[in-house]
């Protein structure tokens, strides 16, 4: 059944990050499944940067134009991706209306704020479960990210919503790096505090340090490692030869929820080094994918060693967005109630003097 679908998000172009290409991605396979999409998002309101993160503006959309907008679109269901201003806006609009909604847990919001702003994780979370309460479906990507958020206390249906590679991009490529820098290190994503690039950066493995991305940590990372190579945002093929090029893709972060980066570069042939955490673990199955381990440094050693870059490209392949975008229509619900609307969209109503 084709649908009207409406998506509310604060993290959108020009952010370049992982949520923004999952959306565009998904949004991508739903027009080009039949469905009509709606992205409510920053850039027709009033933003302002956040002060200590300046590269993301954030926006306090007034509600009188947004329901307009959202009722002008009388959409099927509603999705809210994001926990900020636009997902607080729609959300508040839905409660008000008895609309319902489906919302889905991309980032580790508290503990972003932990280590930035050194806010308490018990109140990141406290906000966390109010924002996602009355979700009918709470999407996440991972089963790890699952059990931790029902040990935290979340009380919704939480469904699997996975994520994809494109392999018509992400592929194994040439190798055309100097032969004087391998093995080659790679990391690939924002350049920002939260990552935990130190731990990556101040690795004493042999071999040369790659640094694929930009943010506003990057002037202090090559002030600190000057021996490292910054390479700035890639994107296309660019990208996927960097990919090819690695001799092992370096994930630092203890705070993302699945790690997009990972499986383009598996796609890519690329073998990873990660701590043991949610995303990563989910993620590399096995030594032929790879490594996990408290010790940052062991895991790079040991995804050298033991990587297999015919298995990476085998392990990745499963992972299309036309079957996480499936999925994602599949934990999708109906913005009215039928059974109380005579079994018409509520839309169709009449409306009271």
């Amino acid at each position: 059944m084709l649908r009207r679908i409406l998506i509310a998000t604060d993290a959108w172009h020009p952010q370049v990050n992982g949520v923004v290409r999952t959306l565009e991605n998904t949004i991508r396979e739903l027009i080009r499944l039949g469905h009509e999409v709606m992205v409510i998002e920053p850039s027709g309101y009033q933003r302002w940067p956040i002060p200590f993160y300046p590269e993301i503006e954030l926006c306090y959309p007034r509600q009188g134009p947004l329901y307009r907008a959202m009722r002008e679109f009388r959409p099927d269901t509603i999705h809210i991706s994001t926990e900020g201003p636009i997902g607080l806006a729609v959300r508040r609009v839905c409660i008000r209306k008895n609309w319902r909604f489906t919302t889905s847990y991309h980032t580790k919001f508290p503990e972003y704020l932990h280590k930035m702003l050194k806010v308490p994780l018990t109140v990141g979370y406290m906000y966390m479960r109010w924002f996602h309460k009355p979700s009918r479906n709470l999407m996440t990507a991972t089963q790890s990210l699952e059990i931790e958020l029902y040990r935290r206390g979340f009380s919704n249906n939480i469904v699997r919503w996975s994520r994809g590679v494109d392999l018509s991009l992400f592929y194994p490529r040439p190798r055309t790096y100097p032969d004087r820098d391998r093995p080659i290190l790679m990391y690939v994503g924002r350049l920002s505090k939260e990552k935990n690039l130190d731990a990556f950066l101040s690795l004493k493995n042999p071999g040369t340090k790659y640094v694929v991305g930009d943010g506003p940590y990057r002037e202090t990372l090559q002030q600190r490692y000057p021996e490292a190579k910054f390479l700035g945002y890639l994107q296309g093929d660019r990208l996927a030869e960097a990919f090819s090029n690695a001799d092992v893709f370096v994930f630092p972060s203890k705070t993302d929820t699945f790690g997009l980066v990972l499986i383009e570069a598996m796609a890519c042939g690329c073998p990873a080094a990660a701590y043991p955490v949610v995303g990563p673990r989910d993620i590399i199955e096995n030594d032929q994918l790879g490594a996990l381990h408290e010790d940052l440094g062991k895991a790079v050693e040991l995804a050298l060693r033991r990587g297999n870059r015919d298995a990476c490209v085998q392990h990745a392949q499963k992972y299309t967005w036309e079957n996480c975008t499936r999925q994602f229509v599949a934990n999708l619900v109906h913005t009215h109630d039928r059974h109380h609307s005579g079994g018409r969209p509520a839309w169709s109503q009449p409306r009271k003097a």
